[in-house]
């Protein structure tokens, strides 16, 4: 029997009917019996301020914070804004990784995916985001690698997806992602 595993899930979009949002919805119905994916809001976090911190720490600072450390691993669903990440993701890196020396991201396995309805799949968001979680001690996820482009058409009304290629995709990267995370946590 395999042992229980929660993923974090960070959506880089705060849009209620993002596509982002749907892909990991889409996801989280893929997972199977021993694994939780649950989407962990960053929507709420005000903008990290050492100051405010050493005032008294915000709540909402300490939910996603003790939601990341509750969790065996992270899985990013990002789409791209101006090659890199939405500044709301950007920000739930920092209040994760803070206070300095106690970052709630250290050691958790950790993959990416990236959605746009652009032909490149938010590849600069990415390998930008890449760069972060290499600094933040996250093994990441190398293959397979998911770029998703065009990703407006992928899903119906529901939040299905549509294309059979494309589900057996989100089957595979998920599949692999789990076998990824039961490898590095030991």
């Amino acid at each position: 029997m395999s042992q229980q595993i929660t993923i974090a899930v960070i959506v880089g979009s705060l849009r209620k009917d993002s596509v982002n949002r749907k892909a990991a919805l889409a996801l989280a119905r893929m997972a199977p019996a021993h694994v939780n994916l649950n989407i962990t809001e960053i929507g709420d976090l005000p903008l990290y301020d050492e100051d405010v911190e050493a005032a008294g720490t915000p709540a909402s600072w300490t939910r996603f914070r003790d939601e990341l450390r509750a969790s065996d691993a992270v899985l990013f669903v990002t789409p791209e804004y101006n090659r890199s990440v939405p500044g709301a993701l950007k920000n739930a890196i920092d209040v994760g990784s803070r206070p300095y020396g106690n970052s709630a991201w250290a050691g958790k396995p950790a993959a990416i995916m990236s959605l746009s309805p652009g032909a490149l799949g938010a590849f600069g968001a990415n390998h930008h985001l890449r760069q972060s979680l290499v600094f933040l001690d996250m093994p990441i996820l190398q293959q397979p690698e998911a770029y998703i482009g065009n990703a407006y058409s992928l899903f119906d009304e529901a939040g299905t997806i549509m294309n059979e290629g494309s589900a057996k995709f989100f089957q595979t990267f998920l599949d692999t992602f789990i076998g990824w995370i039961e490898r590095t946590s030991g």
